[in-house]
């Protein structure tokens, strides 16, 4: 009985250490994991978010998608306490997920080793910027580590944005802050930063699920970093997110504006609408077209629907 449980145990280790090596999961297993999706697929099978819904998720707020993502069960999406070049300037698109771990000469010279013959160049850090393309965000865990911990310098910060015109975000550190905020453009959420080389740090894990602090984190989610923290939203629910929040941000504009008049009171706002309420809210949007982002005609169909 010893025998046969000491053969299962070596087998498990001999398997997730395979997979390791492997770095990436297949196109059909990416599929898999992100078969909720319907729409179309990278050649890699992550799933493509439209470009009109990353320029759209921009505009919404954290708090609002967050909300949403509650309401569907899905509580494990956010993280905050980050460290970035620009306060002001957004990050939005679809996650490429990289997971680094703590480096060993044989796992390193193996991984390597299978990479050279499948044209790969560089320390492994530089792989997963090989394959951005516009729009993405690379996502990386890096367990957290500051001191050579660093993914990226403004050498490859150039590359990345060339590649994405993106951002990154890092469970991790980088260094080069002076070099990386004068691309213009670009943003990084790190833990912090540091002047050391990346040092003892090895490519694990290619388009892969990943952890980055409290949230999980698919390839080919919507990734939305703010000041508040940032938010990876399944790729499948990411029209029903931004159209719920971009709703929750017109009723809360016209809200605000009609208890700054003193038209209705905040109990009366914050609860069920009356019916007076909802048409001063109709006749609201009618005058205030400007303040509607998405096309009226979705609107008017997702209003349908909404209980308010």
């Amino acid at each position: 009985m010893k025998n046969k449980i000491l053969i299962a145990c070596i087998t498990i280790i001999c398997v997730s250490f395979s997979k390791i090596q492997a770095q990436t999961i297949s196109k059909e297993e990416l599929i898999f994991l992100t078969s909720e999706w319907k729409g179309e697929r990278f050649p890699d099978g992550r799933p493509k978010v439209p470009d009109d819904l990353i320029r759209r998720v921009k505009e919404i707020a954290i708090e609002e998608a967050w909300v949403v993502l509650q309401n569907e069960g899905y509580n494990c999406q956010f993280d905050g306490n980050w460290k970035m070049i620009h306060q002001d300037v957004p990050i939005a698109g679809r996650a490429l997920t990289a997971q680094f771990m703590p480096s060993r000469p044989d796992l390193e010279k193996n991984i390597k080793e299978r990479g050279a013959k499948n044209g790969r160049i560089g320390n492994t850090n530089s792989w997963p910027i090989d394959q951005l393309s516009k729009g993405d965000v690379y996502v990386a865990d890096g367990f957290g580590k500051i001191a050579q911990g660093t993914l990226i310098g403004d050498n490859l910060g150039n590359s990345i944005f060339a590649k994405s015109g993106n951002g990154v975000i890092f469970d991790a550190s980088s260094r080069d802050l002076e070099g990386l905020s004068k691309i213009e453009g670009f943003n990084a959420f790190v833990r912090d930063w540091d002047p050391s080389y990346l040092k003892d740090v090895v490519l694990t894990g290619l388009n892969t699920p990943i952890r980055i602090g409290r949230a999980i984190v698919l390839p080919g989610d919507l990734v939305l970093a703010k000041r508040e923290g940032i938010i990876f939203i399944p790729a499948h629910l990411a029209e029903k997110v931004i159209l719920t929040a971009e709703f929750i941000g017109i009723r809360d504009k016209f809200g605000i504006q009609m208890l700054k008049e003193q038209k209705y009171t905040p109990g009366q706002i914050d609860s069920q609408w009356s019916e007076k309420l909802k048409q001063d809210f109709m006749n609201w949007l009618d005058k205030n077209p400007k303040e509607i982002p998405m096309k009226r005609a979705e609107l008017d169909e997702y209003m349908k629907k909404r209980t308010w």
